[in-house]
């Protein structure tokens, strides 16, 4: 029974003593019969009884459990995403090795969004709970690259590449939240906050670049268990699992089709080994709230009707609300008709804006390594279509400033590469671009050929959008001092 209830309950019982007491008789006795008194009236009828206070109506939902476990959905949801992402991309390269994919992405690669024709890309799901791993990566000879390792909550833990350690040949020792193995001392260690931990590498293709050499680099970026690591200067190398096909599917959907047993179960057996960081102190209490224990499946059964009905209501609040801000435009900062989000890849506490970065596409880069910006619309506040011809003009020493490179990708309204008669599907600082005369740089999106030496970037019929990389921004970018200019429509 609510306090509420209670009081209500004890002021209605106070009010019918109070009544009772002023209907009692105060006539004093007498000495002698008194004189016949005339005929009285007849006496009113009784007053009727107070009518009984309605019973509140049962709660049909705990809203203190159902809002636990909707914020418990939006916290986990980037670890459970993971682990299902893991679960079906290690059936192809196992755990703990890279899985090198040799073609530039085009417009067949439909399995990721928003792909990126600038590398070759690489990638490993790393279990650390048995033991560390060490990571090999080869003497690029200057070619840009880069390897993100990020946490079971997609959070960039750590940055490796021509950035952070130049291009040299180096060696890593990987290690998880729980370890204490002895580390070579030629080997630099990299504490990874969770057992659960994705290696995401890109190699810079650029101009003129030839894939095969790119592919012999692929090969020497290597992982090898601790234990089997020989002696300085010798490794033996991982074995890899017989090839299997990826299981069907797209993860994130399998995650949206997830009931409260299902998703919650996988958050406690998650936990032990990818624990929450002191800053997230506060959402443990919730976990618990929700009935969440770490290391145990999820029982529903073993909570009251009630309290299972408010954990399956809060699950289905928080993932509408996820799958919802995911399909959204980004309303970060907007200059010129470009959507800019530096505030990302080290989430912190914004467990609501870390989910729907997962939702829309798990691998995210630290800021100081890339800086995406997308453009839906043109400079008027028009969507895209192919129909119309575009520019994206430069002024002279207007460039995106960058150490390291920057390209423009235009995509169709499904997020894949859009086909079309050169095969292009980006352009950027590492292409063969023509200035003009006076120093200015365009860049022409249209269906069309627009002939001479255009910078052309082909559009399909229909509608597109575009996403800026600038990859090793300088700060100009970093603190918003720079953004591209608006993308005029031709007439």
């Amino acid at each position: 029974m609510s306090t509420r209830t209670s009081v209500r309950i004890a002021l209605i019982a106070g009010s019918i003593v109070a009544l009772a007491a002023c209907g009692k008789s105060d006539v004093p006795p007498t000495a002698a019969p008194a004189a016949p008194a005339p005929a009285a009236a007849p006496a009113a009828a009784p007053a009727a009884a107070p009518a009984p206070a309605a019973a509140a109506p049962a709660p049909t939902v705990d809203e203190a459990v159902k809002r636990a476990a909707a914020e418990v959905y939006v916290f986990a949801y980037p670890m459970v995403l993971s682990e299902v992402t893991r679960q079906r991309e290690a059936a192809v390269a196992g755990l703990n090795a890279f899985e090198h994919r040799r073609g530039v992405p085009g417009p067949s690669t439909t399995g990721v969004a928003n792909p990126n024709a600038d590398f070759l890309y690489s990638q490993a799901w790393l279990d650390l709970s048995r033991e560390p791993v060490i990571l090999s990566v080869p003497d690029t000879k200057g070619r840009y690259y880069l390897i993100a390792m990020l946490d079971a909550y997609s959070n960039v833990a750590a940055s490796l590449g021509k950035r952070t350690i130049g291009t040299e040949k180096r060696e890593f020792a990987i290690t998880g939240p729980r370890s204490k193995a002895a580390i070579p001392e030629y080997v630099t260690e990299i504490k990874s906050p969770t057992e659960m931990a994705w290696l995401f590498g890109r190699i810079e293709v650029g101009e003129g670049a030839t894939q095969a050499a790119v592919t012999k680099l692929q090969d020497q970026f290597t992982l090898t268990p601790l234990s089997e690591y020989g002696k300085k200067g010798r490794r033996k190398p991982a074995e890899k699992p017989a090839a299997r096909a990826a299981a069907p599917g797209d993860p994130a959907a399998e995650v949206a089709a997830m009931d409260a047993p299902t998703f919650y179960s996988h958050v406690a057996m998650l936990l032990p080994g990818n624990p929450p960081t002191k800053d997230d102190a506060p959402m443990l209490d919730k976990i618990r709230a929700a009935g969440i224990v770490p290391g145990q499946p999820f029982d529903m059964a073993k909570l009251t009707p009630l309290a299972a009905t408010s954990v399956q209501e809060g699950l289905k609040a928080a993932r509408e609300a996820v799958e919802t801000a995911a399909k959204r435009v980004s309303t970060a900062d907007v200059r010129n008709g470009w959507s800019i989000d530096r505030d990302v890849g080290r989430w912190g506490a914004d467990y609501g804006k870390r989910a729907v970065a997962a939702r829309r596409g798990l691998g995210v880069n630290a800021p100081e390594d890339a800086i995406f910006m997308v453009a839906r619309f043109d400079a008027n506040g028009q969507r895209f279509d192919g129909n119309n011809r575009y520019v994206l003009h430069f002024d002279k020493g207007n460039l995106p400033p960058t150490e390291g490179f920057w390209s423009l990708s235009l995509y169709n309204d499904q997020q894949h590469f859009a086909e079309n008669p050169i095969h292009r599907y980006n352009l950027g600082s590492s292409d063969n671009l023509k200035t003009n005369a006076d120093g200015s740089l365009d860049l022409v999106v249209q269906a069309a050929d627009p002939g001479g030496n255009a910078n052309w970037l082909p559009a399909p019929k229909g509608q597109f959008y575009l996403i800026l990389r600038v990859y090793w921004p300088k700060q100009d970018v970093l603190d918003g001092r720079w953004a591209p200019p608006g993308v005029r429509r031709l007439t």
